[in-house]
């Protein structure tokens, strides 16, 4: 049972410390109660993969295996979760609730709480019902022989160690923490359970491989807060390799599901998946040449889609056109006014009427095509900015039509429809007309006061949208600013995405297609448990805070719940972790439950336990650092503060402190100077974040503002794979026979006789050097073989990246070079050590390649290191 207030806007929660970082302001913060118990689920449904990247940079070192489980916990100090991103002016709605409340993206506030709702701790081992003498006969299935499972594909942790001492394991600039990605999907997939789970009557634990088993009672010891739990005689064996029997007992990950028989409107997968709907919602006020693009990318779209998948089609200017798929021969259209939301009856109308606005694919195709030729290029002569577009009132209207008639049934009880239903805006302009609209222009002089008014509203939308398990993904494309802070908290609060696109051309089209297919489960869940030593200070990801009630169940429960807006494979949520105290046990546990309903109506309670060892031994902590996890938990928690440009700036001060402190504090000082050693162990941090400070994300390669608000929002939700790759570009050049070598993203890789790809993860650049371009056949064979390399790394990403390819001293090179490290101006020796292939150039090449570069004040990763007073680290 959810408290009934919903906070904030938008993807992205933090948990904000009660204690600042000392590398960065404290955000707002919003304090969180004891969380729920939710209910396990039912069969499960493998997630398309939409993120891969491929076999791993030589210069990136990658997590030698995926990491475990998330593990959140909250402590005696509460955690508080704050929500990241958003318009500046933007508050959101205040809800009822049990704690004082007040959120907003810019500024998170803080809350007030009670010091009786403080979290229990529990006692190391404590054995209630007297059985402290029994310890002997406690069987710990997981022991030597499979002690290895301790990690999961579903989370990652930034080292695999963790410190004993708090002083040391809380440094902030390296920091403690984990991705969690409830929505991957992995092969083999966990194991099924089709039975109720074994729960820890105290905290609300889930019985895991790490527990430990009296054969005789079979009562089981919890991981997290020690109590000893029944088993309803179900765990009584004669060995402990008889428990191996029980999947929970046996692996670290499993999926609990409810059988469809014993539960009450459960619809069979054949039917489930064809039940919900795709609504395309087109902004009809645009120029020639872009609906030419916006035509071909719809007319390819339909022409994708399973021949059960329902559509509808909704056009959106002044007014709003649903367009009627009774008529086979004519594209036919009933009109709404777009200056206001439409009434009731306007809607049961034309929900009751005769026209048919949702219809399967293999019956609907000619139609489809016939609406899609019908559309015609805006012909009064007014700037695109200005143009009237009732984007909100569309919007409103198509989710009429995915609830159907029975859609004012379901005001106060949630229908259970099949899957999420999709809503997809392709827009090319600003929503200037009607419900959640602003001014055509910015002098207008109440426009302050009417932007405020249009974000709340189009928040309240998304809201309205995700309580009927309807996602709104916006699609923009073309020159025309389209008021990006207006419209993101419409997809944000819906579970959505918002996708900036140049044109309505080839990524649209991808991305068209993409949203449509990608999978997403509804009423999502994370509970997060960990050791009692453990404190969650910090959530960032595509959720909201959630308050659940489960003490009455569970007296002592203290995990924390998130709920999520979606649950896909392109997303993730980033944890910060600390010591509350010296951690006396060798080891520190975590549990991850994700609670979701999947496009097949299955209720999935997915349970992941993780076992990591604790250590003493600074240098043994360090060996076990992920350099590229933890590059991503800094950049994610550092991008949260980086608001806007301003913010962007000063955020790569906090790169620089970071970089210093963590030499000072785990390296050594170099005989004879003042500069320090960066710890050899984690050699690859600084170049990641020298990446992060001049990249796209902090650096001053994205103009606008829209762009960069788009992309920092993307990446504070995406999965590792995407966010790793926003931050550190891949270099491959092409050679002789169509296969590619990975390179250092430097610019020596900028070869005349080369060609060579960079994928920065949203985008993929082609360069083909002077010499190369100058022979027509082997640039087209090179050309065409980058080309089928970039499709292949980018084939399942989603948002897809734009592809683009030009020629070295072309004005859009320029997007090439900025990306790559400015190593052209390091000593001979410098630039061999860190790109060895240089080596293998001829005297003639080298002088050649020296005489390409033109000078710039930008340093070079060595003298940016040496700037900081620190040796630059030996390349691995």
């Amino acid at each position: 049972m959810a408290n009934p207030r919903q906070p904030s806007i938008g993807y992205s929660v933090s948990i904000t410390p009660s204690h600042p970082d000392t590398t960065s302001p404290d955000p707002e913060k919003i304090s969180i109660l004891p969380p729920p118990l939710i209910t396990p689920g039912a069969p499960r449904f493998p997630v398309p993969r939409f993120q891969q990247d491929q076999a791993p940079s030589p210069s990136l070192k990658t997590p030698n295996a995926p990491s475990p489980a998330n593990g959140l916990k909250t402590g005696s100090p509460i955690p508080h979760l704050s929500t990241p991103p958003g318009p500046p002016v933007f508050t959101s709605p205040v809800r009822p609730a049990a704690v004082p409340f007040r959120a907003s993206p810019a500024t998170p506030q803080p809350v007030a709480f009670s010091p009786g709702s403080s979290l229990p701790t529990s006692s190391p081992l404590n054995f209630s019902n007297g059985s402290l003498e029994l310890q002997h006969e406690l069987s710990n299935v997981a022991e030597d022989d499979i002690a290895s499972v301790g990690e999961s594909p579903y989370v990652l942790f930034s080292a695999h160690k963790v410190l004993k001492q708090k002083k040391q394991a809380n440094i902030p600039s390296l920091g403690f923490g984990a991705l969690v990605s409830p929505g991957r999907e992995i092969s083999p997939a966990p194991q099924i359970i089709q039975r109720d789970p074994h729960r820890c009557h105290s905290c609300g634990a889930y019985a895991n491989i790490y527990c430990n088993i009296l054969l005789g009672s079979g009562q089981w010891q919890c991981v997290i807060c020690r109590e000893l739990n029944g088993s309803e005689g179900e765990y009584i064996a004669p060995s402990k390799e008889d428990l191996c029997n029980f999947p929970e007992l046996s692996s670290p990950m499993v999926d609990y599901v409810q059988t469809g028989n014993n539960r009450p409107g459960f619809i069979p997968v054949a039917d489930s998946r064809m039940s919900a709907p795709i609504v395309l919602v087109i902004d009809e006020c645009l120029d020639e040449p872009h609906l030419w693009d916006l035509q071909s990318s719809l007319h390819a779209f339909v022409d994708s889609l399973p021949p059960t998948t329902r559509i509808g089609i909704i056009l959106y200017g002044r007014t709003v056109s649903v367009y009627d798929f009774s008529e086979e021969s004519i594209a036919s259209a009933d009109v709404l006014p777009g200056e206001k939301s439409p009434s009731q009856d306007s809607l049961k109308a034309l929900i009751y009427g005769t026209g048919i606005y949702l219809s399967p694919m293999h019956a609907s195709l000619p139609v489809a095509h016939a609406i899609f030729s019908s559309l015609r290029p805006y012909k009064l002569k007014i700037p695109e900015a200005s143009r009237d577009r009732c984007l909100g009132t569309a919007v409103e209207v198509a989710l009429a039509i995915v609830q159907g008639p029975s859609g004012e049934m379901s005001r106060g009880v949630i229908k259970r429809s099949g899957g999420n239903s999709r809503i997809i805006v392709c827009a090319g302009g600003p929503n200037t007309y009607g419900p959640g609209s602003v001014p055509h222009s910015f002098s207008h002089p109440n426009y302050p006061h009417m932007e405020k008014t249009a974000l709340k509203w189009m928040e309240h939308l998304g809201h309205e949208a995700h309580r009927h398990n309807t996602v709104v993904d916006i699609l923009c494309a073309g020159t025309c600013p389209v008021r990006v802070p207006i419209l993101q908290p419409l997809a944000k609060a819906s579970g959505g995405v918002f996708v900036l696109h140049d044109d309505f051309g080839e990524a649209f089209g991808v991305n068209l297609q993409r949203a449509s297919t990608r999978a997403a489960g509804s009423r999502g869940f994370l509970a997060i448990r960990c050791s009692d030593d453990i404190l969650i200070t910090q959530v960032v990801g595509p959720g909201e805070e959630a308050h659940m009630d489960t003490h009455e169940t569970f007296k002592n429960d203290t995990s924390l719940y998130i709920q999520m807006l979606s649950v896909e494979e392109t997303q993730s949520f980033s944890l910060s972790l600390e010591n509350k105290r010296d951690i006396m046990t060798e080891y520190v546990y975590f549990q991850f439950t994700i609670q979701y309903l999947n496009v097949y109506q299955a209720d999935i309670s997915r349970v992941i336990t993780i076992r990591l060892p604790t250590v003493d031994s600074v240098s043994a902590y360090l060996a076990s650092v992920q350099d590229e996890v933890t590059a991503v938990l800094i950049a994610k928690r550092t991008l949260l503060r980086a608001k806007n440009y301003s913010d962007a700036i000063d955020m790569r001060a906090t790169i620089d402190e970071r970089i210093k402190d963590i030499a000072m504090k785990f390296g050594s000082q170099a005989p004879k100077s003042k500069l320090y050693r960066f710890p050899k162990e984690v050699s690859l941090l600084p170049e990641l974040l020298f990446h992060l400070r001049r990249g796209p994300l902090l650096g001053s390669i994205v103009g606008h503002e829209d762009e960069r608000s788009v992309l920092r929002n993307l990446f504070l939700n995406a999965s590792f794979d995407l966010s790793l790759r926003m931050v550190a570009p891949r270099c491959l050049m092409h050679r002789e026979g169509g296969t590619f070598e990975e390179l250092p993203a430097y610019d020596l890789a900028m070869q005349s006789d080369a060609a060579v790809v960079l994928d920065h993860g949203t985008d993929v650049y082609i360069w083909l050097g002077a010499e190369l371009a100058a022979d027509e056949g082997k640039s087209a064979a090179a050309l065409a073989a980058c080309r089928t390399l970039a499709e292949e790394l980018t084939e399942l990403r989603f948002p897809a990246p734009r592809i683009l390819s030009f020629k070295e001293g072309s004005s859009q090179a320029r997007y090439f070079v900025s990306r790559l490290i400015p190593a052209h101006k390091d000593p001979p020796y410098e630039q061999e050590a860190r790109f060895p292939q240089l080596r293998t150039l001829t005297t003639e090449q080298r002088t050649k390649l020296k005489s390409s570069f033109l000078n710039f004040d930008e340093p070079s990763f060595c003298e940016w290191v040496r700037s900081l007073r620190v040796v630059p680290p030996e390349p691995s």
